[in-house]
């Protein structure tokens, strides 16, 4: 019974982040066609962010199952990072306040995904013990693969944490 409350619990969660915001319902739309969940985060801000999907799609496949599968920082977070260096990082190597800021921006975008979910790590999201990597073989996305799963709901609230980001900021 409690599987099921906490299903209905995401399958709720879901259906709110998608109303509320576009990023997240194209994220998760992105994940839905078997997207990595940072292609999905990434490709979700390409017309935002004037780069082609295809592009961007390529810069984060590596991303994906927390850095090709070994668990690590979550692809979505890391598709978030992405963007958010995209959108406002900097460029300049000497430029320590431009670096400072972005770091802290990030360390913020970061620390909202943190609080909402209790880590940035993948093994952990997924409550996977076993320290290293996953086998590289993705798994195929059957319904079953959905319904145990945290990724899309995950990728959806990256996208809305950088979304609300980058609208306060205009």
């Amino acid at each position: 019974m409690q599987a099921n409350n906490r299903t209905d619990d995401n399958n709720s969660r879901k259906a709110a982040l998608e109303a509320a915001s576009p990023a997240a319902a194209r994220a998760m739309e992105l994940f839905r066609a078997g997207y990595n969940c940072s292609q999905s985060v990434f490709g979700a801000f390409t017309g935002v962010l004037g780069i082609d999907f295809e592009t961007a799609a390529r810069i984060a496949s590596s991303f994906g199952g927390g850095i090709g599968r070994m668990r690590e920082v979550c692809g979505a977070v890391s598709g978030m990072c992405m963007a958010a260096g995209f959108a406002c990082g900097y460029s300049d190597p000497l430029s320590y306040e431009e670096k400072s800021a972005h770091y802290r921006r990030i360390q913020e975008l970061a620390g909202s995904f943190k609080a909402e979910n209790g880590s940035i790590v993948c093994r952990e999201l997924l409550g996977i013990s076993r320290p290293g990597p996953d086998s590289p073989e993705p798994e195929p996305r059957t319904a079953g693969y959905y319904k145990k799963r945290p990724c899309e709901l995950l990728v959806g609230q990256a996208a809305a944490i950088l979304e609300s980001y980058l609208n306060s900021r205009q």
